[in-house]
């Protein structure tokens, strides 16, 4: 649960900061002055801030990824453990029909993994040193397999986009809504720009910010078993349960940093309400998934 509330947190921190920096070059008094007949530039600015920080956060994921993971990129494997590592990279990206990905290890003791990067061919696939310790090569290459599957189904890409069209209508219904209320607690239809004004699009962005997870949250989880049925696809069925099933052995707190936690293989448990802010759908459900699909 921490490590959604803290993603969540980070994305309403963006849009916080793009309100401060509007308010410091007059965009949100531009805006505002143009009243309700300035929707369409309002929502122009709204889309370019919006899609502009979530592309910028992709383009800069694999270096944040290697930069807080502390990860070590394999370019000359140093053992065998790494020359298996990166060979079962390899047979299995050209099984998905993607580059192959930089492949890097880092050091933490659960058992994890992690895909990110701006597009199929120039991705970044990591494991953690728990992971190889903890898992055999037929469960380690299922999680390979499934973090393979998130970069030739273009999952950050995707998700990166829906970040954006959440972003862009937190930031303009903020404004807008910001703006009615304004001009109610005044008692006169002003133009907005004001501090009340702008204390009233932060307080705004938080609470949309935090109805908009939910629909990025709901999307990671679906994306999720997409990429266990890949994994499945790629190393075997039984390989991609036996992994989940190791996986829920994991001991201790996700020490992966909050920057890239959202595509980690491990979940979270969660039940009722506390579901709806879950990255992962719990690992029981991602097993019988998998069992229902050789079912079918």
């Amino acid at each position: 649960m921490r490590r959604i509330v803290l993603f969540v947190l980070t994305n309403i921190a963006v849009l916080a900061l793009l309100a401060v920096v509007c308010r410091i070059f007059g965009i949100d008094q531009w805006t505002a002055a143009r009243g309700y007949g300035g929707l369409g530039p309002l929502l122009l600015f709204a889309a370019v801030f919006g899609f502009g920080g979530a592309f910028i956060s992709l383009a800069m994921s694999k270096m944040i990824a290697k930069w807080t993971t502390r990860a070590h990129v394999i370019e000359q494997p140093r053992n065998e453990t790494e020359r298996w590592l990166l060979a079962t990279v390899r047979q299995l990206a050209d099984k998905a029909g993607v580059g192959m990905p930089e492949v890097a290890i880092y050091d933490a003791p659960e058992m994890n993994a992690f895909a990110t990067g701006m597009s199929r061919n120039h991705a970044l696939v990591a494991v953690s040193t728990g992971l190889l310790q903890g898992m055999d090569r037929d469960q380690a290459s299922a999680v390979l397999g499934h973090e393979l599957t998130h970069v030739a189904n273009g999952d950050m890409v995707t998700l990166t986009l829906l970040q954006g069209v959440m972003n862009t209508f937190v930031i303009f219904l903020a404004r807008v809504v910001g703006k009615v209320i304004d001009s109610a607690m005044s008692g006169s239809n002003n133009r907005g720009g004001g501090l009340a004004y702008f204390a009233i699009v932060i307080v705004l962005q938080i609470v949309f910010g935090l109805l908009a997870s939910l629909v990025v949250m709901a999307f990671s989880r679906w994306r999720e078993f997409r990429a266990d049925a890949g994994g499945a696809k790629l190393a075997g069925r039984e390989r991609m349960i036996s992994a989940l099933q190791r996986l829920g052995q994991n001991h201790g707190e996700n020490t992966l940093p909050q920057a890239v936690q959202a595509f980690g293989i491990a979940g979270g448990l969660g039940q009722g309400f506390k579901r709806l802010w879950m990255s992962h759908p719990p690992l029981e459900e991602r097993i019988a998934r998998l069992r229902g699909i050789a079912a079918l």
